[in-house]
């Protein structure tokens, strides 16, 4: 099969590295990609968000299959374009992806069925947003853009004047553009956090291995908040017990509820979920695979990944046995200094092999370019060092061995990833 899979991250690598171990694929195809993935993959420059571009692309490289994993194109519509053009394609439809594309949609779906969720309102103009935040009283408050905002579209206020700035620079000053013209005010949830990563053919679900992010830049979760700057799985906190809550009470309600909303969903669906003191709530849901979450996911894929993506789209999951593997996994990211708000790119960076891998470990690339020869820095998120072991300390060790070996001018990682996982364990 030849394969395509539109994205540029550290999420599109680890899906690439998990296909290229398939007997089933011949040519392995990426738009934009990036420079660890150009040694996997032949990469091409078609941006993720260019619809027209995509499909002309998968007719170019006559694509069996094309696998859509960032948010913005399956919200836009890509997967409904592919289709149309009678490719295979991964991924939800239009209709479906709105789960992750409206903030709104998704809260009052989770009212509408009774799917425990966070209390919240939602305002179409500034002034009631202000006065219902200054009537509650109640800090810390979250505010929220409707759209897609690159992950930063969550603002957490400690008290009134940190709300009220929140909702005027999403609603009056624009900083998410269209994704601000509405806004959720939400209660604050308090609790461990858990993702789960569900395969479904919008009838079968078929749940990941358990994860755990860490969002915040510095160690002891503290400093802003980015796109995530570690990940172990599985996560200690899902017991099978809470697992088994999640399937009767969310996973299975938000899967039918979809169905009876017309917006059946086929592909990934991500659950962030908080483990509360009032039980487990959905914090959000994602229309795709969650990055950093995915590279310590698939590591640990013994199934492939070829006929999972073939048994989503044929509507006949229920058919293949997923097996994992009975590890843990631990991903340390690179970031250059200054991530999440000002930084430098474009330094080489040594420590890396040719294929821009290290030894013992899966190096997914984020944001990186391959040029003369060398890789330099390209982004904010560079690198996810990602091991696998028998516990998950001697993941995290061989993790943070390999990231000892790597160097770029500023590098910046956290060195507690999983500290908060192995206190459970213990």
């Amino acid at each position: 099969m030849n394969i395509l899979v539109v994205g540029g991250g550290g999420r599109e690598h680890a899906i690439i590295m998990k296909l290229a171990e398939s007997k089933r694929v011949s040519n392995l195809y990426c738009t934009p990609g990036n420079g660890g993935i150009s040694k996997f993959a032949e990469c091409f420059d078609v941006k993720a968000t260019d619809i027209n571009g995509v499909v002309e692309l998968a007719k170019k490289v006559s694509a069996d299959m094309v696998v859509v994993a960032p948010d913005d194109p399956l919200v836009m519509g890509m997967v409904d374009a592919l289709n149309e053009a009678g490719f295979k394609a991964f991924g939800p439809d239009k209709a479906a992806a709105i789960i992750e594309g409206s903030k709104v949609f998704s809260k009052n779906l989770m009212k509408k069925y009774n799917i425990p969720t966070a209390g919240y309102e939602v305002f179409d103009n500034s002034k009631s947003a202000i006065e219902y935040i200054k009537n509650s009283n109640k800090y810390p408050t979250v505010v929220k853009a409707d759209g897609l905002a690159l992950g930063k579209g969550v603002i957490i206020a400690q008290n009134f004047e940190e709300a009220e700035s929140a909702v005027n620079s999403i609603m009056e000053d624009k900083i998410f553009g269209k994704s601000g013209l509405n806004v959720v005010v939400e209660e604050f949830l308090t609790g461990p956090e858990v993702s789960v990563l569900c395969f479904t053919d919008g009838k079968t679900i078929k749940p990941m291995i358990s994860s755990m992010d860490h969002k915040r830049a510095m160690d002891n979760d503290e400093g802003l908040n980015t796109g995530g700057m570690g990940t172990v799985s599985p996560n200690p906190y899902y017991t099978k017990e809470i697992a088994d809550a999640c399937m009767k009470n969310i996973f299975r309600p938000t899967v039918d509820a979809m169905v009876k909303e017309n917006r059946k969903f086929k592909g990934c669906l991500y659950f962030g979920l908080m483990l509360t003191p009032e039980g487990l709530k959905v914090i959000e849901y994602n229309c795709r695979f969650g990055d950093p979450e995915t590279q310590v996911v698939l590591p640990l894929l013994k199934t492939d990944l070829v006929d999972i993506f073939e048994a989503v789209i044929n509507e006949n999951l229920d058919q293949i046995d997923i097996q994992w593997d009975n590890c843990a996994c631990a991903c340390v990211v690179m970031a250059s200094g200054g991530y999440p708000v000002k930084y430098q790119s474009g330094y080489q960076i040594e420590g890396l092999d040719s294929r821009g891998q290290a030894d013992g470990c899966k190096i997914y690339h984020a944001g990186t370019k391959f040029e003369d020869g060398r890789f330099v820095t390209a982004g904010g998120r560079v690198l996810g060092v990602t091991s696998t072991a028998p516990t998950l300390q001697e993941a995290l060790d061989k993790s943070y061995n390999a990231v000892s070996d790597i160097h770029f001018k500023n590098a910046h990682y956290r060195k507690d990833i999983g500290k908060r996982a192995l206190s459970v364990l213990k």
